[in-house]
């Protein structure tokens, strides 16, 4: 492969913009400078921009545990997008396998995989998604068999799919989902006369939020993480 499409791949830039930083001396190949964009490169080099080395990357599968005050989008004119916590090549090529509101924290899936994010994604895919939720007032026992049984949204012509909750405290829940409604958790709560203060994704499918990754901290997911979605 030729070194100026090469940068093109990794890094995302135009020809035109390779071009420009091989000028500008910014790439090594095997350790040594080299400006021409056509140089030929062997399957075995190592090809470094600003003291990183490039690699070709296949489909990326990451787990972010997303901090309160980070969007889900790549671009927002009010607040920071969960990419800029990403130390990756090219992070607009990735995508948010369901999203997060800014103000809930935990589990995100990003990845480049469209036929992976759409397993999880899609209304045609029953995929449990589990919560930690903080409510500003008790919870009653009979909230167990009314979410059981699906409830209306304001807005929507269908009950929602069958949830299971699990009281914790008084206040305190946890909710396991099958679909994705915009803000449904929280309109599944203030169905019954309650307010979400706090909510964190725990789960997706089999995939957990990993307890070492402290809020902003990644991942990439492992094999067997990957292979239950494929």
């Amino acid at each position: 492969m030729r070194l100026d499409k090469y940068l093109t791949e990794t890094l995302g830039v135009t020809r035109k913009q390779a071009t420009k930083l091989l000028k500008a001396g910014e790439v090594t190949v095997d350790g040594a400078v080299v400006k021409q964009g056509a140089t030929k490169l062997a399957d075995d080099s190592e090809v470094v921009f600003r003291d990183r080395e490039l690699n070709l990357t296949g489909p990326r599968y990451i787990m972010l545990n997303k901090p309160s005050g980070f969007v889900c989008s790549h671009v927002d004119d009010y607040n920071p997008t969960v990419f800029v916590l990403l130390d990756e090549v090219s992070p607009e090529k990735l995508h948010v396998a369901g999203r997060l509101d800014g103000d809930t924290t935990g589990l995100v899936l990003m990845t480049d995989d469209g036929q992976w994010s759409h397993r999880i994604t899609s209304p045609k895919h029953v995929c449990e998604k589990t919560y930690f939720v903080e409510l500003a007032d008790p919870v009653p026992e009979e909230t167990i068999a009314t979410f059981a049984e699906g409830v209306m949204l304001r807005g929507e012509k269908e009950l929602t799919r069958p949830a299971k909750l699990v009281l914790i405290s008084e206040t305190e829940a946890r909710l396991t989902i099958t679909e994705g409604k915009y803000h449904q958790v929280k309109r599944m709560f203030a169905s019954v006369g309650n307010r979400v203060i706090g909510l964190h994704r725990e789960r997706i499918g089999a995939i957990e939020l990993d307890d070492a990754l402290e809020p902003g901290d990644y991942r990439e997911l492992t094999e067997e993480e990957v292979a239950y979605f494929l």
